[in-house]
């Protein structure tokens, strides 16, 4: 079974997330408050299986400073995953077996210490974390150096290494394999430097790469993107890839669509052939 839970809603700048895309042309698609915000979820995707508990990236996290809140638009502070958890599914976070998270940045990783990030929230579960994408993490650039709060996660990561709970992932493979149960990744490197995007025979997590469904158009990357140019081609490739696969595609930020399948016509055009409505702002069931 398949499951969104949003332990974050936030803002981000419209110019940001849509890059050289006139503002015109996005603001059809998510109109803008008046300090140039749209509206964002983090969703953190629950997969259970027969003997697993999997949980893919975690959201920005409720242990930021005021000011960071104000300008991000913070509307849920306090994490409720464990409240969304054991309301709907009766499991706690204790009974958490994987946790990935697809980047670094810390509307992704933010969920993985509770409260001011100093215990872990996951403390039964085997962490899976790209091991070059960490490494870079410590020596970024000045250009993304913002976006990754060391400070923060690096005690974690660390003592999930030092519980011998850490997974660290290098070339794309398995990521797991239990009980006929396979979770791969594929990796991507134009957002940021070794971006892992799990997927199974059903579905694929998308991260960044394809942050929402209003991003489809290989032109419009973001302004986060390191290298948008290379976004676009991975893009290209993993499109083909994932009509191949028949795939369903699971958007990271999305407010309104969790997630689609898509297709291309005969002039290379990629279009949608379903999209999946989020129909709640707290937790939902998939059917893939």
């Amino acid at each position: 079974m398949y499951y969104s839970i949003y332990p974050s809603h936030f803002k981000l700048d419209g110019g940001a997330m849509f890059g050289i895309v006139p503002k015109p042309l996005w603001e059809q698609k998510l109109p803008a408050d008046h300090k140039n915000r749209i509206e964002m979820n983090c969703r953190m995707f629950l997969i259970l299986t027969d003997t697993k508990k999997i949980v893919i990236d975690l959201g920005v996290g409720d242990y930021h400073p005021d000011k960071f809140n104000r300008r991000f638009g913070l509307l849920d502070i306090n994490n409720p995953v464990e409240q969304v958890l054991s309301e709907n599914l009766k499991i706690s976070t204790d009974d958490i077996t994987d946790v990935i998270v697809t980047h670094l940045h810390f509307d992704h990783v933010g969920g993985l210490g509770t409260g001011d990030g100093s215990e872990l929230m996951f403390k039964n579960a085997t962490f899976h974390l790209n091991k070059n994408h960490y490494e870079y993490s410590k020596n970024p650039t000045p250009r993304d150096a913002g976006s990754f709060h060391f400070q923060y996660f690096s005690k974690l990561v660390e003592e999930y290494s030092n519980l011998d709970q850490i997974n660290w992932l290098t070339e794309e493979s398995e990521i797991l394999n239990d009980n006929n149960y396979s979770l791969k990744f594929k990796l991507s490197h134009g957002h940021t430097p070794y971006q892992v995007l799990p997927y199974d025979d059903k579905m694929i997590y998308l991260g960044d790469l394809l942050p929402t469904s209003h991003h489809l158009n290989l032109a419009w990357t973001m302004g986060y993107d390191l290298h948008p140019g290379d976004c676009s081609i991975e893009r290209e490739k993993i499109y083909d890839w994932i009509i191949e696969k028949n795939l369903v595609m699971v958007f990271d930020h999305d407010k309104d669509y969790w997630g689609a399948k898509i297709k291309k016509d005969s002039f290379r055009k990629y279009s949608y052939e379903k999209l999946y409505q989020s129909l709640s702002n707290d937790f939902e069931e998939h059917q893939l």
